[in-house]
């Protein structure tokens, strides 16, 4: 059974692959056979990452890729193809926010966040989903987050983001599920990175957090790294168009 959630042979690709969730990830991929291309916006990150997977003994190669130009995305999935011959996940994990009072958000800082978070979920779920319609399989994994089922504080660019995110999980599930495609996401809640790790244990903003969450403790990557190593194998072969909540019990309440 457990074999199921082996990745052997696999093709993944992951953006915002250097760092925080992402890196998590990827190391998850790796770990379980998938050969793994990172991508960011840096090539120089990029390749530090691919070379830091080869303990795996898998192959892992970085690609610079800026995942809301289309172009760029589009060469990031023919550059994949050509160099391993299929491709059979994709995380789409780059992401962005802004934290400003809803009255005093630009429009430089709307376009931004939905530009990142969003509108490049979108290009890369298509570019990759014509590849896996002509394969007649696929695993898109999408990092939403757990404020797109409820809302916070002066994040509301990110918020609309991520429920945005979810909404196209479903309908894209909805389209390609006869193409033996699943579509998927993971919303994430609080997870501790080298990015947030210093605003997050400052004593105001820990204490107002972690007393909001059940399990009184921030996530780590390696907690969202199994949900998507489950999601991209064959144990999740029937699943599809659904959101799985790694958020230390936050929106039960």
């Amino acid at each position: 059974m457990f074999n199921t959630l082996q990745l052997d042979n696999k093709v993944a690709i992951v953006t915002g692959g250097t760092k925080g969730i992402g890196w998590g990830i990827a190391e998850g991929l790796a770990q379980a056979g998938a050969a793994v291309v990172i991508a960011s916006r840096h090539q120089d990150e990029c390749d530090a990452a691919a070379s830091r997977l080869g303990q795996f003994n898998i192959k892992a190669i970085g690609m610079k890729t800026d995942v809301t130009i289309q172009t760029e995305v589009q060469n990031l999935i023919d550059r994949t193809v050509e160099t391993f011959g299929h491709l059979d996940i994709i995380i789409n994990n780059a992401g962005s926010a802004v934290t400003k009072k809803a009255e005093e958000l630009k429009e430089e800082d709307w376009n931004r966040v939905i530009d990142i978070d969003l509108k490049s979920v979108f290009f890369c779920s298509q570019a990759a989903g014509r590849v896996m319609i002509t394969q007649n399989h696929g695993k898109i994994i999408n990092i939403a987050s757990m404020l797109g089922l409820v809302a916070e504080k002066q994040v509301l660019p990110y918020c609309a983001a991520k429920g945005g995110v979810l909404q196209m999980t479903k309908a894209l599930a909805l389209e390609w599920a006869r193409y033996n495609i699943q579509v998927n996401a993971i919303c994430p809640g609080y997870v501790v990175t080298s990015i947030n790790k210093e605003e997050l244990h400052q004593e105001k903003v820990f204490n107002h957090i972690i007393a909001k969450i059940p399990m009184r403790r921030f996530g780590e990557p390696d907690d969202i790294s199994g949900a998507a190593v489950f999601l991209a194998s064959d144990a999740s072969n029937y699943m599809t168009g659904q959101s799985i909540v790694i958020d230390g019990g936050w929106t039960i309440q």
